[in-house]
């Protein structure tokens, strides 16, 4: 039934598509238009014709395992004069008239879409995996830049008048050239290396991390060709100054400007109640920081690029939100920038055998420089040959970084038109050619024994509960619970510098800062755990926002749950009574929240003390809300040196009880995620039989903490279940429920 619907929506996409290009491809249709001055219908019809058939080809080209990039491109190209206009030029000419203003239209949207396409390539830019391969990626980013740049550079000189701009010469075209054959696009390479399921892999580290550091490079380069090409010549006295201004804004941006942008994107998601505020003051961000590299004589993309790293960076910034950005950009400016991109390229010029040939050579020689560049590079980093032969096939991908400079380079005159297309069919000959290579090479590699332990421990990691969560929401009163609730949410936030949201339920007027000096102490311990033991990178320091409420004050949890927090842990006074029902308070606190609850419900014994004496006891029955529970114990056991106790406990069931091998199998996987976080285990297999009973016998004088996985149940009342129930009443210690 899935794929019978898969076919239809597809078919009917066809379809419709087909109806909107018939209709704003007839002659008397445009003439129409023409005649009613309505500029803005054909800019519509523009706009749907290369969405629908960038979206078709993308859909295509991913399908046959290319990037869907190529398809957007490739429409433009179909679009244009080197398919749609030579079959029927008159139509083509009808559906894409070559007036100035409608022209400027659909410029407009490409130009907006330059920004937003370098927005996310910053965003996505990951600093910590180039500070992880750094070595080995700086060698293959340099020497796989120099290399083909000066081939690039050398072939501009050797370039024909015909082909060149009347009035740039050749040093200006000849640095555009060097630039479009030594930058590899990173949204490509990243897409094959992520689907080929090697990001994981050292190669694939590292190749990333090269594209990474060459993108980053080559925005610069571009900001200074740009100010050489409006001069018109290399001016030592007016560069200069021009590159110290780009070292300034640099230099800037990664220090005071890094924490302005924090500070932003935190102040917007904090104070407005409208939808997607996070979105808009990230598009501010980046207008802003445009504006400023227009300013100092360079090309906006610089300051849009280096929006994209600082905005990506930001501790506020969610996967939720990055998503819906993403969705924006990939759906409407991506298909537009690329497929006007083809649209400009005439690829009936190649006709000429003279200007064939050359394009020929440009393809031989962009993608020899560029592997023997990565490939020297490699060597140099220390790699071995087979490892250097997969970042040499990997960096030879041009596509998307190539198209953008190129156009930036035709918009301002730089290149030729003839020149612009040849560098268009290198970027889609290239970038065509490398995921078969690639595929092929990585295929090839081994992996050693520490390489394994480590792909298996990130893939552990990746399933896991606490190693995804971003942001974490924090409910707590003056309380006992409420502190030791706050030493718990800084240990789970500070191994990873997650932010923390503090609502401090409290009926006085001034509520005290004593949940955030727990949390500020529980995230110290974290983060010094984690750079001790090396189980990751050092994380940052947890960024804490306080609220004041009242306990009774439902809406101060509506308000901040609604800002995309993956965690609300709970700790107040009397969460239940004698029975093990919950009180209003915290059922009312627990309904605010859709996503996964944790709460603390101290009994009557003495809170423990977060140490090394602290015994913690995690019952297991297989289910993740189970697993879930047990990762969370290690992530509170590390940091303070605790041992941890897994039970299998699961009430009978007649003849479907589970095996003495499943419970084992179970047990076998926690224990594996144990040894992940590096925490002293104990198991223990209970007689079947009352799944409290068995833990409440195993945690008898022994443990001081449970932490149990549960489910909520529907209901008005919150409730976990008979055995959560039956804990509560029969049990003094704590108890920290997660639920999902």
């Amino acid at each position: 039934m899935g794929l019978r619907y898969e076919r239809h929506r597809s078919a009917l996409s066809l379809i419709v598509a087909t109806g909107m290009f018939c209709f704003v491809a007839t002659p008397a249709a445009a003439a129409a238009v023409s005649a009613s001055g309505t500029g803005e219908a054909i800019f519509v019809g523009q706009i749907i014709l290369l969405l629908a058939v960038g979206r078709l080809l993308g859909e295509a080209m991913q399908r046959v395992g290319q990037p869907a990039i190529m398809g957007q491109l490739l429409a433009g190209i179909i679009l244009g004069p080197s398919v749609f206009g030579l079959l029927l030029p008159d139509v083509q000419r009808a559906v894409f008239p070559a007036s100035e203003t409608q022209q400027a239209m659909v410029n407009g949207v490409s130009q907006l879409g330059i920004l937003m396409l370098l927005l996310l390539t910053g965003m996505e830019t990951d600093l910590k995996l180039v500070r992880k391969v750094g070595r080995a990626a700086a060698a293959v980013s340099l020497t796989g830049i120099v290399v083909p740049f000066a081939c690039g550079f050398m072939l501009g000189q050797l370039l024909p008048d015909s082909i060149l701009p009347t009035h740039m010469g050749r040093l200006v075209p000849s640095l555009f050239l060097g630039t479009a054959l030594s930058i590899s696009s990173v949204k490509i390479v990243a897409t094959i290396v992520r689907e080929m399921n090697f990001m994981r892999r050292d190669a694939g580290q590292i190749i990333v991390a090269s594209a990474i550091i060459e993108d980053t490079i080559g925005w610069v380069i571009i900001a200074v060709i740009f100010g050489i090409a409006a001069h018109g010549s290399l001016d030592v006295w007016t560069l200069g100054p021009q590159i110290a201004a780009i070292a300034a804004f640099l230099l800037f941006s990664f220090t005071i400007g890094r924490r302005i942008v924090f500070a932003a994107i935190r102040w917007a998601n904090d104070s407005f109640r409208s939808e997607f505020p996070v979105i808009t003051m990230i598009l501010i961000i980046m207008g802003l920081m445009a504006e400023i590299t227009q300013l100092l004589g360079v090309h906006t993309v610089l300051g849009a690029f280096v929006a994209g790293i600082l905005i990506g960076e930001s501790p506020i910034l969610t996967q939720h939100v990055e998503d819906q950005l993403r969705g924006l950009i990939t759906a409407l400016f991506m298909p537009v920038f690329f497929g006007l991109a083809g649209l400009t390229a005439d690829l009936t010029i190649l006709k000429d055998g003279h200007l064939a040939i050359l394009t020929a050579g440009l393809v031989l020689i962009a993608s020899l420089g560029k592997f023997a560049g990565a490939f020297l590079g490699g060597q140099i980093g220390g790699l071995g040959v087979r490892q250097a032969i997969a970042v040499g096939s990997a960096m030879n991908a041009r596509g998307s970084t190539e198209v953008i400079i190129a156009s930036i380079g035709l918009a301002m005159g730089a290149l030729s038109q003839n020149l612009y297309t040849m560098i268009v069919a290198m970027a889609v000959i290239t970038t065509l050619m490398m995921p078969p290579m690639l595929r092929r090479a990585l295929m090839s590699l081994p992996m050693s024994e520490q390489e394994k332990t480590r792909v298996e421990r990130e893939a552990l990691d990746q399933r896991g509960f606490v190693s995804n969560l971003e942001r974490l929401l924090l409910a707590v009163d003056g309380s006992p619970s409420g502190k030791f609730a706050s030493r718990i949410a800084g240990l789970i936030a500070g191994a990873h510098g997650m932010p923390i949201t503090i609502v401090h339920l409290d009926d006085s007027e001034e509520a005290p800062d004593g949940p955030s000096r727990q949390v500020k102490e529980g995230a110290k311990r974290a983060a010094a755990a984690s750079k001790e033991d090396d189980i990751e990178a050092p994380p940052e320091k947890v960024h804490i926002t306080t609220r004041p409420a009242s306990l009774t004050d439902r809406k101060a949890i509506t308000e901040e749950a609604r800002k995309g927090f993956d965690l609300l842990l709970a700790g107040t006074e009397n969460t239940h009574d004698a029975d093990g029902a919950f009180s209003p308070a915290v059922t009312a606190i627990a309904a605010e929240f859709q996503g996964a609850f944790a709460l603390l419900a101290a009994g009557t014994e003495r809170l423990p003390s977060l140490s090394s004496r602290m015994r913690i006891l995690v019952p297991v029955n297989g289910t993740p809300a189970a697993r879930r529970a047990a990762e969370m114990a290690f992530a509170i056991a590390r940091p303070v040196g605790a041992r941890v106790t897994v039970v299998y406990a699961a009430a009978a069931q007649g003849k479907r009880d589970v095996t003495r091998t499943q419970e084992e199998a179970v047990l076998k996987d926690i224990a594996e995620l144990a040894e992940r976080y590096e925490v002293g285990l104990r198991t223990a297999l209970m007689p079947r039989g009352s799944a409290d009973n068995a833990i409440l016998k195993t945690a008898d004088g022994t443990h001081h903490l449970i932490v149990m996985g549960v489910s909520r149940r529907p209901g008005e009342e919150l409730y976990f279940g008979n055995t959560a129930a039956a804990l509560l009443a029969k049990w003094k210690g704590t108890i920290l429920f997660l639920a999902s």
